[in-house]
C-alpha cells in the first residue's frame, strides 16, 4: 500500500503524537540522552512514542530530507570533480553515488546522487555555484526523492 500523507493543523492531534515529536525533538537537541529520559521528561510511555516515532515529522524535515541526482558535463582535466566533491561537501551535501562514463571529445558525463538534509544553503544556491565552478560544462537535477 502506498503511503499517504496529510496536513493536519497541530490543535486537532491527540496528545502522544505531539508529545512524540517532543521526544524527538529532545533526542535530536541533545538535551537528553536516551529515550527512557525523554518520555519521561514530557510524559508519555515508551510504547506510545515507539508507536508514533516513524510517523511524526515536521514538514521542514520532511522537506530537506531529500536525495538529489546530479548530472555534470566536465571538462576532461585533472582536478575538476575534485573541486565539484568538495563543492557539494562544503555546503553539507553527502555524496552517495558517483558515476562517470569514459571522457569523449574533451568531456566526461558524471551523474552523482547527494543526500541533501544537512545543506547550509538552499539547493538552488548550490546548483547554480556548481555551474559557476571553471570546467564544470552542465550541471543540472535529474531526479529528486
Amino acid at each position: 500500500m502506498k503511503e499517504r500523507y496529510y496536513l493536519v493543523r497541530e490543535d486537532i492531534l491527540p496528545d502522544a503524537v505531539l508529545k512524540t515529536l517532543q521526544v524527538k525533538q529532545l533526542l535530536a537537541s541533545g538535551d537528553v540522552k536516551t529515550v527512557n529520559e525523554a518520555v519521561a521528561q514530557v510524559g508519555l510511555s515508551r510504547s506510545a512514542f515507539y508507536k508514533y516515532k516513524d510517523g511524526i515529522h515536521l514538514l521542514n524535515q520532511i522537506e530537506r530530507e531529500s536525495i538529489v541526482t546530479i548530472s555534470f558535463d566536465l571538462e576532461h582535466r585533472s582536478g575538476i570533480l575534485s573541486k565539484v566533491l568538495g563543492m557539494i561537501a562544503g555546503s553539507g551535501g553527502n555524496v552517495l553515488t558517483i558515476n562517470q562514463s569514459i571522457p569523449l571529445q574533451g568531456k566526461a558525463n558524471v551523474v552523482i546522487s547527494v543526500e541533501t538534509s544537512r545543506l547550509t544553503e538552499e539547493l538552488d544556491g548550490m546548483l547554480e555555484m556548481l555551474q559557476g565552478t571553471p570546467g564544470v560544462k552542465k550541471a543540472e537535477i535529474v531526479g529528486q526523492g
